[in-house]
């Protein structure tokens, strides 16, 4: 039995066929097909039902799977124990960071990450905090970078920074003469939010304790907070925008802003990766520049952190 068996076999069990696991693995398919069988041959049992499409796991091969990525990830951890021991930090790493922070966040640090430490190569990708866990705990994935705490057992989570929200509002008699916007004056607009599958959605549902099903305050809901700006400029209710997201707004639209007063509603911002701990010399030194970056853009003490998940 040997690790590159485990890859094939675990690629297959993946993909679910042979010729897209030989892809995915970067040889032939007569290749892996041969040291599959090979290694089914040295266990003495049928690891796939081949009759299928696509082909699945036999009961067995449940059970061997489960030990086959055991196996994988510890011989990972051993080439990152080595790298860390030399003081390498180097390799491909794959990051995904969510929409509401890529466009904010990523300018602030890339630059001086990848100056820092040239021998990292950086894979980034914009994805929902859905589809950044279930790519974390299938191995696509190193680490991402979203708003916790998300409470899953297989995920470790790092904070990076508090985030408070923002209010954004225009042409209000209401507010025009205070200085701040206190959470229950949410309740004399319409509110307009992100659309499903943006976590900072389910920021403002949680802070307004508004469920969007019942609620005709949440009547618009779009893709960006561009176009949730825009429409606010138009004179369509109001929204709420992350502190990063306001700061990069011109001087014009700054004048459109009001804050909470303390304890102010903030988002939590971590970076979170697989608890085996795979990369963690590469995790430890991104984790370390964003942090050195965020301390002066952000100077927010007093904070009340608002769940991203779902009520």
């Amino acid at each position: 039995m040997t690790l590159t068996q485990l890859k094939y076999m675990n690629a297959v069990a993946e993909y679910g066929n042979f010729t897209i696991a030989a892809e995915k693995c970067y040889v032939t398919q007569p290749t892996l097909s041969m040291q599959i069988q090979k290694l089914e041959e040295e266990l003495g049992v049928k690891i796939f039902n081949r009759s299928t499409k696509p082909i699945i796991l036999t009961d067995i091969g449940e059970k061997i799977i489960v030990q086959a990525k055991k196996i994988s990830e510890e011989a990972n951890r051993m080439d990152d124990i080595v790298s860390a021991e030399k003081g390498f930090i180097g390799g491909e790493f794959k990051l995904g960071i969510i929409p509401t922070v890529m466009p904010t966040l990523l300018p602030m640090f890339l630059n001086t990450f990848t100056k820092k430490f040239p021998k990292v190569d950086l894979k980034i990708e914009e994805l929902t905090t859905v589809n950044i866990t279930k790519l974390i705990k299938e191995g696509h994935l190193d680490a991402g970078i979203a708003a916790t705490p998300l409470g899953l057992d297989s995920i470790r989570e790092l904070p990076l920074y508090h985030e408070p929200f923002v209010a954004y509002i225009t042409n209000s008699s209401i507010l025009e003469s205070l200085d701040y916007i206190e959470i229950g004056d949410l309740n004399s607009f319409d509110i307009l939010v992100l659309e499903d599958g943006h976590c900072f959605r389910d920021h403002v549902l949680n802070l307004c304790q508004l469920n969007s099903s019942n609620s005709n305050r949440f009547d618009l809901k779009s893709g960006s907070f561009e176009t949730l700006i825009k429409l606010v400029d138009e004179g369509f209710g109001m929204t709420l925008l992350p502190y990063l997201t306001a700061d990069s707004l011109t001087a014009e639209k700054k004048a459109n802003l009001k804050f909470f007063p303390d304890p102010a509603p903030a988002r939590e911002v971590s970076l979170i990766h697989y608890k085996s701990e795979l990369k963690l010399p590469v995790i430890n030194a991104l984790r370390s520049t964003i942090s050195g970056i965020i301390r002066g853009a952000i100077k927010f003490n007093d904070i009340n952190v608002i769940s991203p998940n779902k009520g």
